[in-house]
């Protein structure tokens, strides 16, 4: 049975988030709203922008409050009786503006998302932005503005344009429609065409403190003492963290870190039950939250090698752990091996649909040989 509309995953939304449009309030990317603000105020506004930053971080937020600045700005500032109106100091759109109800009800005429489309054929997202979404540009940008207004495109994220598609955004953004911008999210700007960088001013957003991350979670509807940990565990990405919430992230690490402890050895019996934990259907989730946990794992002790162990631990120990495991260059060198290792290791097996917990069991074994290694030195 073909899945409902109004059941489909939206592809530039995380699990257990609200939609970026929803969202109220940004947190921790106060330097890149007033890059923009300024140059709106300045007169230098561009008609294309890149919004870059590692993926969760709210760079969609940010798009979209940008969007609802420009569609509820007038083109020209009209004159009241006491002269032209001072310049805006902030992004922020009054909900009651009747720009923001068309934009939350997706109807807004002079906005347009660009992102992967629904394939009836396969009842799935498309992997990709085709160019036949792109085209659909044509008929937005075709039609007369009522108001008179700008008019946005967002497109979300960019990374996913396939080659024809990022060809079609180019010739837009070299020869932009009048009163138009475009904003575009990228995770991964280096792999976007040098073209369509060079067409765009860059909005950089960056990685949120603990305390920001708190903030930005409780407006997600996710209360936690624990947003020290998940700032160090998800790198200051929110989105990151709300899955790490979901999927009881924290405790799997926990139990990484635990097993870890008694390492150059560690309890094979515990092993296996954490290997077995990722079989079937059922474990599929927690196989692919745990590869990503070792290695995260596996980052954090090769960085400690260089840097010290993390002033904030991501479980209880974990300092310790990575004090014994990793205490001179030589250590950081071999665990950076070996994350290298499991990473090439773990995507092979995938590809061949390797038995989860053969490859889960595999990769604590190296990490069981490296420290070894490391032991013996």
């Amino acid at each position: 049975m073909a899945t409902a509309p109004e059941d489909r995953p939206l592809p530039d939304q995380i699990e257990g988030a609200p939609h970026p449009s929803e969202t109220a309030i940004l947190y921790g990317q106060s330097r890149a709203e007033a890059d923009f603000l300024e140059a709106f105020t300045t007169g230098r506004l561009h008609s294309g922008w890149l919004i870059t930053g590692p993926q969760g971080v709210g760079k969609a937020t940010l798009a979209w409050r940008m969007a609802a600045f420009l569609l509820s700005q007038p083109l020209v500032a009209e004159d009241d009786m006491f002269g032209a109106p001072p310049p805006p100091t902030s992004l922020d759109v009054d909900d009651a503006h009747p720009d923001m109800a068309l934009i939350r009800s997706g109807a807004h005429p002079r906005l347009f998302t660009l992102r992967r489309a629904w394939d009836d054929k396969t009842d799935k997202l498309k992997s990709v932005i085709t160019v036949d979404e792109v085209r659909k540009l044509k008929n937005f940008f075709g039609m007369s503005a009522t108001d008179g207004g700008r008019r946005v495109v967002i497109v979300d994220p960019a990374d996913d344009m396939n080659v024809n598609a990022a060809n079609a955004i180019l010739k837009l953004l070299e020869e932009p429609p009048a009163d138009a911008v475009i904003l575009l999210i990228s995770h991964a700007p280096s792999r976007l065409l040098p073209t369509i960088r060079s067409r765009c001013r860059e909005l950089r957003c960056g990685l949120l403190s603990a305390e920001d991350m708190t903030t930005a979670l409780a407006q997600s509807g996710i209360n936690t003492d624990a947003g020290e940990a998940l700032a160090a565990l998800s790198g200051g990405s929110v989105g990151e963290a709300i899955r790490l919430t979901n999927l009881d992230g924290l405790s799997v690490y926990s139990n990484l870190v635990s097993l870890f402890s008694t390492l150059p050895n560690f309890d094979r019996p515990r092993a296996l039950a954490m290997a077995d934990k990722c079989v079937g259907k059922a474990g599929a989730t927690r196989f692919e939250l745990t590869l990503d946990l070792i290695d995260k794992f596996l980052t954090r002790t090769a960085r400690a090698g260089l840097h010290g162990p993390p002033d904030i631990q991501a479980a209880q120990g974990e300092a310790l752990l990575l004090s014994k495991l990793s205490p001179n260059d030589f250590a950081a060198r071999r665990w950076a091996q070996v994350a290298q290792t499991v990473s090439d290791r773990t995507r092979h097996g995938k590809a061949v649909n390797l038995d989860p917990a053969a490859l889960v069991l595999d990769t604590l074994f190296r990490i069981e040989k490296a420290a070894l290694d490391v032991a013996a030195v």
